[in-house]
């Protein structure tokens, strides 16, 4: 697995996106100009098949979602992209807002559920968070992309003894189980911190636990 070097910084200087999937043409026009309002660059369409067939920014983004669209209804939007594990943040619009539809939308993890009219602030508010959740899941799925890209760099031995420190084992009992010495253990140990940036041996094994090693497994 291969990772391009990133920074959050750099997550940070990307564009977020608000993506706006509602079939009234006015009202979609007045969300995306709202959210360019405020330096946030906006894509409407009319129907869920046009957004799903879309070319998406990398950077944070957001759904502002029409619960009642002709065709397919936001919430079936909303089944489909939480059944192929698409994380992106979705808020509800309405104006035929009911309770069991709001809370359909909201235990699928809406974030948030607003009808029409609505105050500009309000829907703001709501985009904000979502584009913080979301740059948020980035920097850390970018984190982890890494971490597991600098794990497959390192060879056999490395991660085997990184696997058998995680698992509470002592150099002694290291060097027996892989018909080394102690002085070789710790030289892998140390490479295998080198390698995986690891400050510490403790940040190693919290390291190894995040990767979901089991010396056992091996």
């Amino acid at each position: 697995m291969k990772s391009a070097t990133f920074s959050d910084q750099e997550l940070a200087s990307e564009i977020s996106t608000v993506y706006v999937v509602e079939d009234d043409t006015v009202m979609n026009e007045a969300i995306c100009l709202l959210a360019r309002s405020v330096g946030v660059a906006a894509q409407g369409f009319l129907n869920a098949h046009d957004f799903l067939t879309c070319q998406r920014s990398a950077g944070p983004s957001c759904l502002v979602l029409d619960i009642r669209l002709k065709g397919s209804s936001g919430l079936a939007l909303q089944d489909l992209l939480k059944s192929e594990h698409d994380p992106i943040p979705v808020i509800f619009v309405t104006g035929h807002a009911d309770i069991p539809m709001s809370v359909r939308a909201m235990k699928a993890g809406a974030i948030d559920f607003l009808t029409k009219p609505f105050r500009d602030q309000d829907l703001l508010d709501a985009i904000a968070i979502s584009l913080e959740r979301d740059a948020a899941r980035l920097i850390q799925e970018r984190h982890d992309n890494d971490m597991h890209a600098r794990f497959e760099a390192m060879i056999e031995r490395e991660r085997e003894v990184m696997a058998a420190a995680a698992a509470g084992k002592l150099s002694k009992q290291i060097a027996n189980e892989l018909g080394i010495s102690e002085v070789t253990v710790r030289v892998y140990r140390s490479s295998a911190m080198r390698k995986m940036r690891a400050s510490s041996f403790a940040e190693l094994v919290t390291l190894a636990h995040r990767l979901g090693i089991d010396r056992s497994e091996r």
